[in-house]
């Protein structure tokens, strides 16, 4: 079955990696680019190397960030010459990466081509898509800050603390990536993976292109809420959404993404604890339907999966 997944970072890599271990399907992962950051000169893309280290299994789940068993003597050298953003860390290897993405990128080559490179080291079983080659950078606009700022400074040197006003994604003129269109243009099946509905899906969907593409794919889209008996499981997504006035529960965000046509769902996949909110959410316009979403576990990441693609085939076959 050839799949299409909108995805962010650690979370809906974990998804990632339970949907590619079943095996016997074509995936294109398409990945947020709007936490994209330049970090003491280097191009640091943390949503496509979570997906990344993830799926060639060298992420680093205790920190959920970076490589496992990095070090970090470049990292305590720049500390002793005072130099860079101090509240950003990376590790040596981590580094590495970046100073290939960023080689890569001044020579011209696209963020997807240099992506390619970058993931052609592992065997990953599923191809990394950013979602737009432009960038596409998130920004945050807290009443508390002198101004807005980058994403990525709100979410580590503040902890999501200042309460935001708006997430504001810049530059408008960006557009989805022609891979990405490609990709979800050919789809039997989109899954919008558990990411931040705020700052991993959003700067997705923002992009110019990406919801005329969905409106127009033949796939069902299935999405899989974030959101467990009325909280997050990882992250900050709980801030963001009362940010923007989602109520933070299964249904709070069904309703944000809508219904296909106007909105972007077919189904929604909620957990067994949010059972009660499926007749709210059918109410939408929306299937929707109850499971373990907790993927606590390798096994459980494949479970959930695999009872994804099952709705998702048996919606295409309402369709034929």
């Amino acid at each position: 079955m050839r799949i299409a997944v909108i995805a962010g970072g650690v979370g809906g890599a974990r998804f990632t990696t339970g949907l590619r271990d079943l095996g016997d399907h074509d995936l294109s992962i398409i990945v947020n680019v709007g936490d994209d950051a330049w970090m003491d000169g280097m191009r640091v893309c943390p949503d496509l190397d979570s997906q990344m280290y993830a799926l060639a299994g060298v992420h680093d789940s205790d920190r959920g960030w970076g490589r496992r068993g990095d070090s970090m003597r470049i990292d305590t050298e720049l500390r002793e010459w005072d130099f860079g953003a101090r509240w950003f860390t990376l590790g040596d290897l981590d580094i590495a990466t970046h100073i290939v993405r960023t080689a890569m990128l001044r020579e011209g080559k696209s963020l997807t081509e240099v992506t390619d490179r970058l993931c052609s080291r592992w065997d990953l079983g599923v191809r990394l898509l950013p979602a737009s080659d432009d960038c596409a950078e998130t920004w945050v606009d807290c009443p508390d800050l002198d101004g807005p700022v980058h994403f990525q400074e709100w979410w580590v040197r503040y902890r999501a603390c200042p309460r935001p006003a708006s997430f504001l994604f810049r530059p408008g003129d960006a557009e989805l990536s022609g891979a990405a269109r490609r990709a979800v243009a050919q789809a039997e099946l989109v899954i919008v993976a558990p990411s931040n509905p705020v700052v991993s899906i959003d700067p997705i969907l923002a992009l110019r292109g990406t919801r005329e593409a969905l409106a127009t794919c033949p796939a069902p889209i299935v999405g899989i809420s974030p959101i467990v008996g009325g909280r997050v499981l990882r992250g900050m997504g709980d801030v963001c959404l009362s940010a923007i006035g989602v109520a933070v529960s299964a249904a709070g965000v069904a309703e944000y993404y809508g219904a296909r046509g106007n909105g972007l769902l077919d189904s929604w996949v909620v957990d067994d604890v949010d059972a009660g909110e499926v007749p709210e959410i059918k109410a939408l316009g929306i299937h929707s339907v109850p499971t373990m979403t907790v993927m606590d576990t390798p096994e459980r990441a494949r479970r959930l999966a695999a009872t994804v693609v099952s709705l998702g085939r048996d919606l295409l076959a309402c369709r034929h």
